[in-house]
């Protein structure tokens, strides 16, 4: 059997270094490639086509979740593993509902990792027992059923969201972008007439709340 080719995802070079030593001693996975952000993850991708993508979810530029949806929606045949530090119910439910498969706390044991990938690998969802237990039951329904305002907004308008959250000037989101200064202004009127959310303190809160930035 072909082993399974892993892209690993996360900020901190020494997180990535582990996971590698992690990986490497477990048999039939290989990691072909490493990404420090969700935008060098998605060019990997492309070039690599793993099966298995392990991801961080604070990442600048473009977070976890929006490179899941991204990853998910270009090439449905990926798995997505999150690997985070967040607990919080709403980074699971938004991490699930944008197509991941499992979603691992950092400070789980080594063997957790293992069984999260072989249930994985088995066409199995994961989630570590210590995330909300509530999850587990409901999150199929309640990720398709119920509507939440950041579900409304398009790609585009969460990533200027991200981008506004992490404190970058309108002139900074256009270069990034690669968008006029006029048409982010624009994204910026329509996230705050659309969320009812008329300041940047309060995007910002709103960009924490729903898992798009963490600090």
């Amino acid at each position: 059997m072909n082993p399974v080719r892993v892209l690993l995802a996360d900020d901190h070079t020494l997180v990535r270094a582990g996971l590698r030593k992690l990986l490497e001693a477990i048999p039939d996975y290989v990691v072909v490639g490493e990404a420090g952000d969700g935008l060098a993850l998605l060019e990997l991708a492309q070039q690599l086509q793993p099966g298995l993508v392990l991801m961080d979810i604070a990442m600048p530029g473009l977070n976890g979740i929006e490179a899941t949806a991204r990853l998910v929606k270009s090439w449905p045949n990926i798995k997505v593993l999150i690997l985070s530090m967040h607990q919080n119910e709403e980074y699971v439910r938004q991490a699930l509902r944008q197509g991941a498969v499992a979603y691992l706390l950092k400070d789980a044991a080594p063997m957790e990792l293992e069984l999260a990938l072989s249930a994985v690998m088995r066409g199995e969802t994961y989630l570590s027992p210590a995330v909300s237990k509530g999850v587990v039951h409901d999150y199929v329904q309640r990720l398709r059923d119920e509507e939440q305002p950041a579900t409304a907004l398009s790609p585009r308008q969460r990533e200027v969201l991200q981008l506004i959250a992490e404190g970058h000037s309108t002139k900074e989101i256009a270069r990034r972008l690669e968008l006029s200064v006029k048409t982010v202004d624009t994204h910026r009127s329509q996230l705050m007439r659309q969320l009812d959310i008329h300041e940047v303190a309060g995007l910002v809160r709103y960009a924490m709340r729903v898992g798009l930035v963490s600090f």
